[in-house]
């Protein structure tokens, strides 16, 4: 007897549930981007909500909270109600961000639930003008040839420019001294200048400055090559394997949001994916749309990168403050 009731309940749950994915969405939804509007994030936020408007008509707005690293806007997603009207973007920030706190306002992997992984953007190794190294074997040996004399600017310590570097770094076994700027156009003024030697930084970013021919890209820090630099072998290619690393941008919701509206809410966003207008919008940040993968896959990759960063962050004296 109790073995049938437990089954009914079971499929009264299920029913359900398909219902509520059936209905959703009933009303308009937030698309919270933690970055400010005219970012890589905000891009890829935008150009998903306009696209599910669309698809459900019902308006999704873009809400940029902008601040702490992304940390206000990662938050509100967090303490939202997990019922689908509140989607958040996330990246790789959003996963390091909480590792520099002492007290964090939300935890990266268990108040979030992964919905769908949109993209991910290589960085580019740029030299400075008066760099003469041509490819990444000849950088290395230069660097290795003068601990601490070269220096890589970042956007901020901390930031994705800055760890991405550290992971070259690292992985080439090199030391050089890390120069944080506020502005990208100040980085590109000392590097023309040959007062920092290199960046590695997101390709959105680092292309423009590659336009003049003055600086010189000599390695993409993706899988494979990026379209926007054919030539530009990857770090894999040049021998380094342990410098691959990619900037993700995906989607989350606060955790315990419903698995059918996850099923839903991932299914639909991998339709506008798939758009080949969705393709080439991504193509000029530098990012290729990610059709192959699941809500599963992508938490997987979050788990790793946060394993990955929590234990880079102390190597290299980032402590949470």
């Amino acid at each position: 007897m109790i073995a049938a009731v437990r089954l009914v309940v079971g499929a009264l749950v299920v029913c359900a549930a398909a219902a509520t994915a059936a209905a959703y969405p009933e009303r308009p939804l937030r698309m919270i981007v933690p970055a400010s509007p005219g970012s890589g994030m905000d891009f890829f936020g935008r150009t998903v909500a306009q696209s599910l408007s669309e698809a459900y008509k019902q308006q999704v707005i873009a809400d940029n909270r902008a601040g702490a690293g992304g940390l206000i806007g990662a938050a509100t997603v967090a303490a939202a109600t997990p019922d689908g009207y509140t989607l958040g973007m996330a990246s790789t920030s959003t996963i390091i961000a909480p590792l520099l706190q002492l007290k964090p306002p939300y935890r990266p992997i268990e108040d979030f639930t992964p919905v769908a992984l949109l993209a991910s953007i290589t960085s580019v190794l740029v030299v400075a003008p008066g760099v003469q190294a041509k490819t990444v074997q000849e950088f290395v040996a230069m660097a290795k040839a003068r601990p601490g004399q070269l220096n890589y600017a970042s956007i901020g310590s901390g930031t994705a420019a800055h760890l991405t570097a550290e992971i070259f770094n690292r992985a080439a076994g090199i030391d050089a001294v890390h120069v944080p700027f506020k502005i990208v156009a100040d980085i590109y003024t000392e590097m023309l200048a040959n007062r920092v030697h290199y960046l590695v930084f997101v390709s959105p970013a680092s292309i423009p400055m590659l336009r003049d021919g003055k600086m010189r890209a000599l390695a993409v820090t993706s899988a494979k090559r990026n379209a926007a630099l054919p030539d530009t072998p990857t770090v894999v290619e040049a021998g380094l394997p342990g410098a691959e690393v990619d900037t993700m941008f995906g989607v989350l919701a606060p955790a315990g949001l419903p698995k059918a509206v996850v099923a839903r809410l991932h299914a639909d966003i991998v339709k506008i994916l798939r758009l080949p207008e969705t393709r080439e919008r991504f193509a000029r940040q530098g990012g290729e749309p990610a059709v192959d993968t699941t809500p599963e896959m992508f938490g997987r990759q979050l788990r790793a990168e946060y394993e990955r960063y929590r234990k880079l962050l102390p190597a290299i004296g980032l402590k949470p403050q």
